[in-house]
């Protein structure tokens, strides 16, 4: 047997796209469903508690945005990217409840360090609250915005479909959640405003 006979044997077959999984989605295939929860479910929590700020909303809304998907299987055009179409539902999710006016947190999610000393931790968590305060105050529109791009990676023209707005209008929330915080940041501490 040749060399190269060996390697096509040994080959793994490439993870199916999300356009694949939805496609058999479409016909009731639950393994197809578990794929895209495994895929998907932390990007849609992790953007909907930092959102929300609150962990166990996170998960209802990541819990409800799974289940839209579910229950609107049938219907899937792929008009947009999976991870967008999930993204938007969160975030829809997440306004609704703001609507509500459910108890919202200035909390979001800590970030792993290192293991700093004990003295940079505290100082760490002290601009991390500041921050975090300052993001909470924005207008939901900006922070969606911010953590989108910045907490997500979507490029903007995703987060701009998740967000129903023009890359232009996207790109005017961004810089004025961005001007906000440098504003806001150098009231309170006048080297956190600094680019």
């Amino acid at each position: 047997m040749a060399v190269g006979n060996l390697a096509q044997i040994h080959k793994l077959p490439a993870p199916e796209t999300d356009d694949a999984l939805m496609a058999r989605l479409k016909l009731g295939d639950g393994g197809a469903f578990a794929e895209l929860l495994d895929r998907h479910t932390s990007a849609v929590a992790g953007f909907s508690y930092r959102m929300t700020g609150s962990a166990a909303e996170a998960d209802d809304i990541a819990q409800e945005t799974f289940l839209r998907l579910w229950r609107g299987r049938e219907r899937w055009e792929p008009r947009a990217q999976v991870r967008t179409w999930l993204l938007r539902v969160a975030h829809n999710l997440c306004i609704d409840r703001f609507r509500r006016r459910e108890v919202v947190t200035n909390e979001f999610p800590d970030l792993p360090d290192g293991r700093p000393s004990a003295a940079a931790e505290v100082q760490r968590r002290q601009v991390e609250r500041i921050v975090n305060e300052a993001v909470a105050a924005l207008p939901d529109r900006q922070r969606a915005a911010l953590g989108l791009v910045y907490y997500e990676g979507l490029s903007n023209i995703e987060a701009a479909q998740v967000l129903d707005v023009s890359i232009d209008a996207l790109e005017s929330l961004l810089a004025r959640g961005r001007r906000s915080l440098r504003q806001n940041l150098s009231t309170v501490h006048p080297h956190l405003g600094e680019e």
